[in-house]
């Protein structure tokens, strides 16, 4: 409907420049939006202004041409011209009812487009380091990428989704150490754990399979892993309720004491089996974590290694490409990437003193090989506590010779997980967190993809566990559903009544729709579609999450006023056609957002 009116508008413009009474250096495309209040009309649109600022025209005069030149369409009943050039446009019944074929003809088609014309988009999200498995703050990232990124698709953009992998670095080597000192004690040894190690349940069954497949193979004395490493820190467990480490308790350095035990075990294992135990905690939770989002209804195109950024070279071309531009230099034996020119804070180490490489360094080959691959647009999601790193790797870019404009930086703040009134904690270093699979477990998939995209992305979530497990209207993801299955359950009554609900073709027996309800209902199945182009092109899934909202609002309104299954097989019609209509765009906005549309509740 919205395209019908803007078309109307284009071809005013075309036959204004066609006769010679408007000289316009180009014809911006029409801006038009829906009124807030329907006293002004339906849609109402800026162009004659945006117009008037190009050729100094005056814009209502302008106003007025463009809508003398208006062709006469069926959809409009009258146009007026409002403040200082304003042009309000009031549609006509039909226009609203003709909707109606166009939905059910479309079908799970409806609201999608080609706006995006195939332009390539890549979305790179969770990509949480494999050192344990998704917990609840992960949950949002995966469903708010995985939304934005079909919404992306649903419009017409070619959308590649992208999972990074951590698989190298600091942080997987203090998991393979964890592995290792767990593996260690199923031996028999004695030792006590690292402050600063892995402490989930989940270290524990990687060490054991370890242990299964090959006894005590892997066998070290603890003495000999703990010789030489600093006097580890008191854990969090090892502190009073003042925070005073209890007796006892050691009191050191917890990082260094790590990288010593790290060091400890490269030396001990050799590289061979060093790089096994590596390599099993990392294929272990690398599976379970596709498994997890796979179950979230969450897959990927690609699964991109970090370590193959160093294999590959695109490291080192990266560093080579900032070294020839004259972006690096060198201070206290390390390699550092002047981004303060660019905007950033300080300046970032690419290379350390002991000659390797840095976190950052693998990202900007990354993000090198992202515009490489020859994307038109590259959105990163990350956690909010990533804020800071934005500047550095826009400063990056551009030292490359890259278009920094071609990357999104899309900030996600964790959700904070309540059951019961009280916080749950989710550290995964400590153990103590919900995982992504037991909040599905608890509260079903539907729920949590819904409940996690209801607010903008940089918004805090709480999420409540006790109302979105509640068959309620109060719970949102069951009242929209519950709308769907009211649908259903109408076209089963119809049946075990005998009542033909097999719809009439087109607009049949439509202007039978004349209720408040009906009308409120129609204003907004006609929204959809604008609502998903927005939604994807401002990646703000919540949109879409409220507009189900006010649609399952608006059609419970009408199940409550009034019965689909009349006597009056003509107005029967028109209702059961209307109430589809609602059924499939309730389906297809679901669908978006990876939530099933039950027909039983």
């Amino acid at each position: 409907m919205k395209q019908d009116i803007k078309d109307l508008i284009s071809a005013a413009l075309t036959a204004l420049v066609s006769n010679g009474q408007l000289d316009a250096p180009e014809l911006p495309e029409p801006m038009l939006e829906r009124t807030r209040d329907t006293a002004h009309g339906d849609f109402a649109t800026n162009v004659a202004m945006v117009l008037a600022k190009l050729t100094r025209a005056k814009p209502r005069e302008l106003a007025q041409r463009l809508v003398e030149a208006l062709p006469p369409s069926p959809l409009v009943t009258r146009v007026e011209i409002a403040g200082p050039g304003f042009i309000n446009f009031f549609l006509a019944d039909t226009a609203y009812r003709a909707e109606i074929p166009r939905i059910l003809e479309a079908g799970h088609e409806f609201g999608r487009s080609r706006i995006g014309a195939g332009r390539r988009v890549q979305v790179e999200f969770v990509s949480a380091n494999p050192t344990g498995p998704l917990h609840v703050g992960h949950g949002r990232g995966a469903a708010y990428g995985a939304v934005v990124a079909d919404l992306l698709a649903a419009v017409g953009f070619n959308v590649h989704r992208e999972y990074y992998v951590n698989d190298a670095g600091r942080q997987m080597d203090i998991l393979c150490a964890s592995v290792w000192l767990r593996y260690l004690e199923l031996c028999g040894e004695d030792l006590r754990f690292p402050s600063n190690g892995y402490r989930g349940d989940y270290v524990w069954d990687i060490a054991a399979t370890l242990h299964r497949e090959h006894g005590d193979a892997y066998r070290h004395p603890a003495e000999n892993v703990f010789a030489g490493a600093p006097e580890d820190a008191a854990s969090a467990d090892e502190h009073d309720e003042e925070g005073n480490p209890l007796p006892n308790a050691p009191v050191g350095d917890k990082e260094a004491h790590i990288d010593g035990l790290i060091v400890a075990a490269k030396r001990l294992l050799g590289d061979h089996r060093y790089r096994y135990v590596f390599e099993l905690g990392l294929n272990i939770i690398l599976d379970d974590i596709r498994d997890d989002l796979s179950g979230f209804g969450v897959d990927y195109q690609e699964w991109y290694s970090e370590r193959s950024l160093t294999e590959s070279g695109a490291v080192n071309k990266a560093i080579e490409r900032l070294r020839a531009g004259g972006h690096l230099y060198e201070q206290n034996g390390a390699l550092w990437f002047c981004s303060t020119a660019f905007g950033d804070e300080k300046d970032r180490v690419v290379v350390r003193d002991n000659g390797q490489s840095t976190y950052f360094a693998s990202d900007i080959a990354y993000h090198m090989d992202k515009l490489e691959r020859g994307f038109d647009r590259v959105i990163d999601i990350w956690g909010a506590d990533h804020h800071g790193y934005i500047p550095r790797v826009k400063a990056a870019l551009q030292a490359l010779g890259d278009d920094a404009d071609r990357l999104d930086v899309l900030l996600v703040q964790f959700a904070i997980l309540y059951r019961g009134g009280e916080k749950a904690q989710m550290s995964t270093r400590s153990g103590e967190f919900v995982t992504l699979r037991a909040l599905r477990q608890e509260v079903g998939r539907d729920a949590a993809r819904f409940f996690y995209v209801m607010r903008r992305c940089e918004q805090h979530l709480d999420f409540d566990l006790d109302l979105a497990k509640s068959e309620s209207s109060d719970n949102p993801v069951y009242y929209v559903q519950y709308a769907h299955a009211r649908v259903c359950s109408v076209l089963r009554q119809a049946a075990e009544k005998g009542m033909v609900v097999d719809p009439s073709p087109g607009a049949i027996n439509l202007e039978r729709l004349v209720e408040d309800h009906e009308q409120a209902l129609l204003r907004s199945l006609t929204r959809y579609p604008e609502v998903v182009e927005t939604a994807a092109l401002k990646a703000e899934p919540h949109q879409l999450t409220q507009y189900l909202r006010e649609l399952a609002n608006d059609f419970h309104t009408y199940y409550n006023a009034h019965q689909f299954l009349v006597e009056d097989a003509v107005l029967r019609d028109a209702r059961i056609k209307l109430i589809l209509a609602a059924r499939q765009v309730l389906r297809n906005g679901l669908g978006l957002l990876g939530v099933s549309a039950p027909e039983n509740m």
